[in-house]
């Protein structure tokens, strides 16, 4: 990805919008579901009011359970919502006024935003550390009238934690919320946890491959947690205008709506996809990682901040961290219902399709390969991936023959070379496709083709927050295929 120099405007809007606010917060439960809105102000001369539907269903709990119960799981969402609008201008100061914030929570919430940043911050050229790119300033208020939509008063601090009024009829290892993002990975957790009596999938702003890989686990249309984010268009102007843009951490947002489903649906368990390999640094030498808010540093931090500060009963992991990107990709290649229809490029997303022309399908494709024939990968791409020479810088970012990795979840520079090798191995003496043929006379090649390809497949990852009872179902799902 091409870096810009964008230092002096960054210090040209800090000087311009000296103070960003997080003014409000208002939200509602009525018969057709829980509406959140957020108002957030740019120094006094843009306002943005970003918005929060989750319908309501059967398996919410009781209006009356819920009472209460919602503003600091809410105004957290705020606090995470609004890094989108600050990194508009980076003002350096943010001002929050909802509720008062105890210090280890602003610490807490700066690492946060610093390390979730670190790609938009890298990508601009901008010149910032941790402790000069933000200011947290509490101004909180005694009481704020209640509003039309909220009937609410709200009360700083927020730093009680509830006790969630979990549904009787659920064994712990039964209450699962499984986030689905339509992809290999989501895909893997909804099969070996979609058959508990308890388990909800959630989807965020659901999409063709969300949504047809829930159907195809068996689960109907009414039988999910759906989340409708909108971003307020007036930020959207802003960037076509030429204001500051660039990735924020989506995951720690996903992560704290969750939690939220977890408190309305009384779901216990959180079960996120996420990987071993997500740790791996993008920018080599640097804590810049495009996936920072899928590692499990902050999924550590998060249950911590979690367990502290909104609801110690919530317990959020990832179900596939002790696994890397190869053995995910073993177990996916077993469940060919899936592939037909999920999906994991970011630039198809909107026509639900592999675009074949971005480092993500690339990778997909890569890691799949030792795994799935090449009529079968031709099947689910459209095309075989390994002819398209237009994807060599890709290829050279994924295998490390380039200075630093693509800006994309993709896996790690281990993990893409010995797929790669293995591929190759079990081509044997066909003619190889135009970036095989290149990659085998590379001297990365040379590096790699002597390691076993079945060392990065045999062993589990020991960090990981999972409970027994789910280590014990991916670990006979992972011997029952790489045993």
């Amino acid at each position: 990805m091409v870096r810009s120099s964008r230092q002096q405007s960054f210090l040209q809007f800090r000087e311009k919008f000296p103070f960003f606010v997080f003014e409000r917060q208002e939200y509602a439960i009525t018969a057709r579901g829980l509406d959140i809105r957020f108002t957030f102000n740019l120094a006094d001369q843009h306002q943005f009011y970003p918005t929060l539907f989750i319908p309501g269903k059967s398996f919410f709990l009781p209006d009356a359970d819920l009472a209460g119960r919602l503003d600091n799981i809410v105004f957290n969402i705020g606090m995470i919502e609004l890094i989108s609008y600050w990194k508009a201008a980076c003002p350096p100061t943010v001002i929050i006024k909802p509720f008062a914030l105890h210090p280890e929570q602003v610490i807490w919430w700066k690492k946060l935003y610093f390390h979730g940043l670190g790609e938009f911050f890298y990508l601009n050229s901008l010149n910032v550390t941790l402790d000069d790119f933000m200011h947290l300033e509490n101004r909180s208020i005694d009481h704020l009238p209640a509003t039309a939509i909220t009937g609410y008063e709200l009360r700083g601090p927020a730093n009680a934690s509830l006790e969630l009024p979990l549904r009787d009829k659920f064994t712990p290892d039964d209450s699962i919320i499984i986030p689905i993002g339509g992809g290999k990975d989501s895909a893997v957790t909804l099969e070996l946890l979609g058959n508990k009596s308890g388990s909800l999938p959630l989807i965020m702003n659901p999409r063709g491959a969300s949504l047809e890989t829930i159907f195809a686990k068996g689960f109907a249309r009414d039988q999910f947690i759906d989340i409708r984010r909108t971003i307020d268009p007036e930020l959207l102007r802003l960037n076509d205008l030429g204001f500051l843009n660039g990735h924020t951490p989506f995951s720690a947002m996903l992560a704290f709506v969750t939690v939220l489903a977890a408190i309305v649906t009384g779901r216990r368990n959180i079960a996120l996809s996420n990987e071993s390999s997500a740790n791996e640094a993008t920018i080599e030498g640097t804590d810049i990682n495009h996936q920072y808010s899928k590692s499990y540093q902050f999924e550590s931090d998060f249950r911590e901040y979690v367990n502290r500060w909104i609801c110690k009963d919530v317990n959020y992991f990832s179900f596939l961290r002790p696994l890397n990107e190869l053995q995910i990709a073993s177990i996916f290649a077993r469940f060919p219902k899936y592939h037909p229809v999920f999906k994991s490029c970011n630039t198809g997303s909107k026509t639900d399709s592999w675009c074949g022309h971005c480092a993500k399908c690339l990778f997909t494709y890569i890691i799949l390969s030792p795994f799935l024939d090449e009529s079968q990968l031709v099947k689910i791409f459209g095309k075989n991936l390994f002819e398209d020479g237009s994807l060599k810088p890709f290829f050279d970012q994924l295998t490390g023959m380039a200075d630093e990795k693509p800006f994309d979840c993709v896996g790690t520079i281990n993990e893409v070379n010995l797929a790669l090798c293995e591929t190759i191995r079990q081509r044997k003496k066909m003619e190889l496709p135009y970036l095989l043929d290149y990659y085998k006379k590379s001297m990365t090649y040379t590096r790699y083709e002597q390691i076993d390809f079945t060392t990065e497949l045999v062993h589990l990852s020991g960090e990981h927050h999972l409970l027994p009872g789910f280590s014990g179902i991916l670990r006979d799902w992972f011997l029952r295929v790489n045993g």
